[in-house]
């Protein structure tokens, strides 16, 4: 399908990319509109594009915030370490887990709040969230301080930009981003380095089947494997995908609610793709991590307790609340919802202990 371009500004940069090179690949298509998408507006709640389980239900912030605390109780209740989340939204999720995290008042003294994010709005939504907790502000996970650490990423990885593959006649093609009469569509052209990252569950694709792999994303999640092998903590990462390596298109994007051609008016809309939760754990493994799950979101908040949370914010709220909460929890943990579209995935130190949930 193909679609008129637009005159926005981003529009026009891919088009002078394209006009120099012929093409851009799906990666350069997604980091260029997403840079411009996530740089200073808000994309959560009703006025934004989409909803996250933390603004779904204050359960979610509240069930994370009790699994870091008896992570750190695990651990051995390190004095001071890191608290850090990548792409913490509005806050609210942060803002839920340390209300939560009151039950133990040395963890909330322990706790050194750092946040990984770009966007400016947010980024003053977020200081008056968690203001009283000192939170320090990154543009990338690389500017963390040393020292222990338990992370939290939910749905930061499916916005990472993927390459994409196709299988033809010839072997595999990388799917690029070129232009037609003015038009961006999806052409075909020779693979670049990044086809090295493959896994071999892509070697069964047959013609015009669509792999996908996610530079960015892997790197990532070794960086993770390296710190932990070498520090003690662990990162919980959240997100909706896939838990082994398989085929098919997945790249989407959502403007206002509602699912969007991702080759119009790029950069505003937000655009995802699915998680390859296997390659994120092998990878974090090669660089010295342990890894649990993947595992149902579903099943891991239940496993958590979200069932008595749920029983506790009941027994205090009318009927009208005791409907609503009820609605967010089946949105959260119900089988034909986020609670088995999304993984949980935990990388940690070789030696930490099991974690909660897992």
């Amino acid at each position: 399908m193909t679609q008129a371009v637009t005159g926005n500004v981003i529009a026009h940069e891919l088009r002078r990319r394209i006009a120099a090179l012929g093409h851009v690949s799906v990666a350069a298509f997604m980091e260029l509109a997403l840079g411009a998408y996530y740089a200073e507006r808000d994309p959560l709640g009703a006025r934004g594009d989409f909803t996250t389980a933390p603004e779904v239900s204050q359960m979610f912030g509240e069930m994370i915030g009790l699994w870091c605390v008896d992570l750190w109780s695990r651990m051995g209740k390190p004095q001071p370490f890191i608290l850090a989340e990548l792409g913490p939204g509005r806050g609210t999720l942060m803002a839920d887990a340390l209300r939560a995290a009151r039950v133990s008042p040395d963890f909330l003294a322990a706790a050194e709040l750092h946040l990984v994010e770009i966007n400016a709005t947010l980024i003053a939504v977020q200081k008056a969230a968690l203001q009283g907790f000192r939170p320090q502000w990154h543009k990338s996970f690389d500017t963390l301080p040393p020292g222990p650490m338990i992370l939290v990423a939910n749905e930061f990885w499916d916005a990472l930009p993927i390459h994409q593959f196709v299988m033809t006649k010839a072997g595999w093609q990388e799917r690029v981003v070129a232009l037609k009469d003015d038009v961006f569509v999806f052409g075909e052209a020779n693979p670049g380095s990044e086809r090295i990252l493959l896994r071999p569950e892509h070697g069964k694709a047959t013609l015009g089947e669509i792999a996908e792999i996610s530079p960015a994303g892997l790197r990532l999640a070794a960086a993770l494997g390296r710190r932990f092998a070498r520090a003690p903590g662990a990162a919980l990462i959240i997100d909706y995908g896939t838990m082994q390596s398989g085929l098919g298109d997945s790249l989407q994007a959502v403007k206002q609610h509602r699912y969007h051609d991702p080759l119009i008016d790029p950069g505003c809309a937000d655009l995802t793709a699915h998680v390859d939760f296997a390659a994120l754990a092998a990878v974090a493994r090669e660089a010295g991590a342990s890894t649990h799950g993947p595992k149902t979101q579903g099943a891991f908040l239940q496993e958590l307790g979200i069932g008595l949370r749920t029983q506790t914010l009941k027994a205090k709220s009318d009927a009208a609340t005791c409907a609503e909460i009820d609605a967010a929890l089946e949105r959260l943990i119900g089988a034909d919802g986020m609670g088995s579209l999304f993984k949980v995935l935990v990388i940690a130190s070789p030696d930490a202990p099991q974690p909660a949930g897992l």
